[in-house]
């Protein structure tokens, strides 16, 4: 049983690994922190959004994948951090709507969340308590907006897959929900975002 999993985990970040790898970083030494790196190449995080409004079925439920993100991880100590790049959402598709999203609309989209939601401001994410459980859950502080406020999240293993799932209110981090046609057509105030990591053991 010297390689069951064990997991270290975060709201949109999380390091799995194995018990002999851990236990091997510990006897280097005491103070060695253990700073595995995670990113779009082990791992995927989506944002889902949905419509409001009068116009709504005008409109499209948005998923949206996060194309520049980087967690580290201090197996010694427990602790996350998480670091976003505002300017790489890219739209994946658009659900519903009167016509499908064009390319052309996916790249104005893209312009639109980048320049007008997340005004290029930082996103990130640190860990104040990680409680391994069972169930693994992370607390810690979400910078979103410019304001940083408390998040926690709860992390699932099935096989080799580790995924969580929070839902952000955005006008909770200050945050005005992007709208047009004078109100009509509004994106939801709530927002999934999701995170997958693949590991092997």
């Amino acid at each position: 049983m010297e390689d069951r999993v064990e997991i270290v985990a975060a709201h949109e970040g999380l390091v799995v690994t194995s018990r002999a790898k851990v236990e091997r970083c510990r006897r280097r030494s005491r103070r060695t922190l253990c700073m595995p790196q995670f990113g779009p190449d082990s791992g995927s995080i989506v944002v889902r959004t949905s419509r409001e409004g009068r116009a709504a079925k005008m409109g499209h439920d948005l998923v949206i994948d996060v194309t520049g993100w980087s967690a580290d991880v201090d197996l010694d100590g427990g602790a996350v951090t998480l670091d976003v790049d505002p300017g790489s959402l890219r739209v994946r598709e658009g659900v519903g709507g009167l016509k499908p999203l064009s390319a052309g609309d996916k790249a104005k989209i893209e312009q639109t969340i980048t320049a007008k939601v997340l005004r290029r401001d930082p996103i990130s994410f640190r860990s104040t308590a990680v409680d391994l459980g069972p169930p693994l859950v992370v607390a810690g502080e979400l910078t979103l907006g410019g304001r940083t406020r408390p998040l926690q999240a709860r992390v699932e293993l099935v096989g080799d897959t580790a995924t969580a799932t929070v839902r952000v209110r955005q006008s909770a981090w200050g945050m005005k929900p992007y709208s047009t046609m004078m109100g009509a057509l509004r994106v939801g105030d709530e927002v999934e975002v999701g995170l997958t990591v693949r590991f092997v053991r």
